[in-house]
């Protein structure tokens, strides 16, 4: 078989030499070996992605239980200052007094209350005696005199609280109306 070799696929008829069937083989060879690095590093990456994603999932769960974690330290550093509030107004509710002692005893819870409220760092809004101020009061009326300047805030109908500098609601008042400064 010294002359070209005649092989026959599939009906067709091709003609080779022994060197190119050598030279083909070696290159089959070498493509093949490509392919099995191909082929490793798909893999490879393939468990690549399912650690990261398998990461990635774990991660989303963590933030997920410390957002909860969270929220759950919140609320509890948070109420547990008013469980002594409860607990005194339930005894002062099965107290036997004179209405006095129970004024008394209501004073006291109302004052352990304001602490609670301090320790979270929520602070009564001025009221009586400064100046009518749209971004903490609310007027709920004025009082006419000439004793106090024009918009000076008379009465407190309700206190209004801030955490901070963030305002959690206003405060109703009334505020002094001075038809001699305004007609000035």
């Amino acid at each position: 078989m010294s002359e070209p070799q005649v092989e026959e696929l599939n009906g067709e008829v091709l003609d080779q030499s022994p060197r190119e069937a050598v030279e083909a083989g070696e290159e089959n060879s070498g493509l093949e070996a490509e392919l099995t690095q191909l082929k490793g590093e798909r893999d490879q990456m393939k468990d690549r992605l399912a650690r990261l994603q398998a990461e990635f999932d774990n991660f989303r769960k963590r933030q997920v239980q410390e957002k909860q974690d969270a929220r759950d330290y919140t609320i509890t550093s948070t109420v547990e200052p008013f469980l002594g509030v409860m607990d005194n107004f339930q005894l002062a509710l099965k107290a036997d007094g004179t209405a006095e002692q129970l004024r008394s005893g209501v004073e006291l819870i109302l004052k352990q209350m304001e602490d609670a409220l301090k320790g979270l760092n929520v602070v009564a809004v001025e009221t009586i005696g400064s100046q009518f101020d749209p971004r903490v009061h609310e007027a709920l009326g004025s009082i006419e005199t000439v004793e106090f300047p024009d918009h000076q805030v008379m009465e407190e109908i309700r206190k209004g609280y801030k955490i901070r500098e963030k305002l959690l609601r206003p405060a109703l008042v009334r505020i002094a109306s001075n038809s001699a400064q305004v007609a000035e």
